[in-house]
């Protein structure tokens, strides 16, 4: 996929190669330090170059392994491979593995599946004779990744802290979503590697905050909600839907009757606006869809959808307003963010799937066509959110996901209708915003300028709804 890296970095040698702890012997199929004569396959999906000499990564997928070799050089030149578990920001799991100045080094696992290791190498070295070093970039097998959705899935995994249960280290909101597109990528693919997440992830935080996954931000409780109505609805344990109805509950403590109903951004109750709500309905719906005999849940998010479609949030050019004057009670003309789109698509389908009202379905195609066809949110026809950085940085970055899954939700109940543009979207992104782990970036138009869980979870769930 990638013949080429070129040179990743040439640094001074003692910046490179010390390395961070002692790097423990990884067993899985076989250990670390196979010979690579025994490997039944060589892929070299990376290279590096350096006063002549080449640097590779040959990976053997068969076995998921990996080792590195040095070409074209002469006696005394030194090469190793370096492993990391945090998708290559750092190489805890081992540098200078397999160090040699015999050409190349053993085999070395890519992953380290007793521990839950989501693992990468690259091939570093030096000439004998020169300070400097090269390295390859980061590369790994196809194991848990033989295609585009599975890739990322795994890259995404990559950034799953295992001590903390969430996505680089702290994510909380964008960690909801980015759970729930490791769930989503379950139910498409079939790959269940990564189903420990969703338990981790419950056992390690359903304390925090103020317990069952609420805090002060509604939205935030929703989004954790939804994820916990997916982990139910792929694990069938009831623990998941009890902590949706909790956050449902807390949620419904946040509605007044100000400006005529709605709930609030957060405990505050200074604003009202698009996400909260539209997140209210759809949790709301799902829960009754989920309990037999349901009444409360049902009126809640009918209620909900009733309030909303008089706030004005809705405009005339079918796209959502961020939200409205508390003042006026009327919509306050600001931003139309992607994720105010998908998100109400998603409650509108939840709702029709409730209660067969067939004018939040038309209402769900009116928006899902605007925003695909928006010269502002869909430019060249590709998704893109207003202020979009260059950077991976922000929870912002988190928008798109949610937007382009409600979208997929869409596609998927009018049979296809929107199935070019996802198709388009997914192939810009494949083609022109991810690195050589297939972690992607900001601009699904490209070009790729460096990822976060946010960006990866929202490359996974358009790869999810594609």
């Amino acid at each position: 996929m990638f013949l080429s890296a070129g040179v990743a970095a040439l640094v001074a040698a003692a910046s490179l190669v010390t390395p961070v702890a002692a790097a423990a012997v990884v067993c899985n199929r076989y250990c670390d330090g196979r010979d690579p004569a025994l490997a039944p396959a060589d892929r070299v999906p990376v290279t590096a170059s350096i006063y002549g000499r080449v640097l590779k990564v040959h990976v053997n997928d068969t076995d998921a392994m990996g080792w590195a070799s040095i070409e074209n050089g002469q006696a005394g030149d030194e090469v190793w491979l370096d492993r990391s578990f945090d998708g290559g920001r750092g190489w805890a799991g081992g540098s200078k593995l397999g160090y040699t100045t015999a050409g190349r080094t053993g085999q070395f696992n890519v992953d380290d599946w007793g521990t839950n290791g989501v693992g990468a190498l690259r091939a570093c070295g030096k000439a004998g004779d020169r300070a400097e070093i090269a390295c390859t970039a980061w590369t790994r097998s196809t194991w848990n990744a033989w295609d585009r959705r599975t890739a990322a899935a795994t890259a995404l995994m990559m950034r799953f802290d295992r001590g903390t249960g969430l996505f680089d280290t702290n994510g909380w909101w964008t960690g909801a979503n980015a759970l729930t597109a490791i769930i989503g990528n379950i139910q498409r693919s079939g790959m269940n590697s990564y189903r420990y997440a969703i338990a981790s992830t419950y056992d390690k935080q359903v304390n925090a905050a103020l317990g069952q996954f609420r805090n002060e931000y509604l939205d935030d409780t929703g989004w954790w909600g939804l994820a916990w109505v997916a982990a139910y609805d792929l694990t069938g344990d009831s623990r998941y839907l009890n902590t949706a109805r909790a956050d449902a509950d807390w949620m419904y403590a946040y509605w007044d009757t100000r400006c005529g109903g709605g709930v609030y951004w957060n405990t505050s109750r200074t604003v009202k606006n698009a996400i909260p709500n539209s997140l209210y309905i759809q949790l709301n719906a799902a829960l009754s869809r989920r309990i037999g005999g349901d009444t409360v849940y049902r009126q809640r998010a009918q209620a909900g959808w009733n309030w909303f479609q008089g706030t004005g949030m809705l405009n005339g050019q079918n796209l959502v307003n961020d939200g409205i004057n508390l003042t006026t009670c009327a919509n306050n003309g600001d931003v139309t963010w992607t994720y105010n789109q998908g998100v109400l698509i998603n409650a509108l389908v939840e709702l029709n799937r409730l209660t067969g009202d067939a004018a939040a379905l038309a209402t769900a195609r009116r928006i899902g066509d605007a925003m695909t066809t928006s010269g502002y949110l869909s430019p060249g026809g590709i998704l893109r959110e207003p202020n979009e950085p260059d950077a991976c940085s922000g929870d912002g970055v988190s928008f798109k996901g949610a937007a382009i899954r409600g979208l997929g939700v869409l596609n998927a109940a009018t049979g296809g209708a929107y199935n070019a543009y996802l198709q388009r979207n997914a192939d810009s992104a494949f083609n022109n915003d991810r690195d050589t782990l297939d972690a992607y970036g900001s601009h699904w138009a490209g070009p790729f300028r460096g990822t976060n869980h946010g960006c990866q979870h929202s490359a996974l769930d358009l790869l999810n709804a594609a």
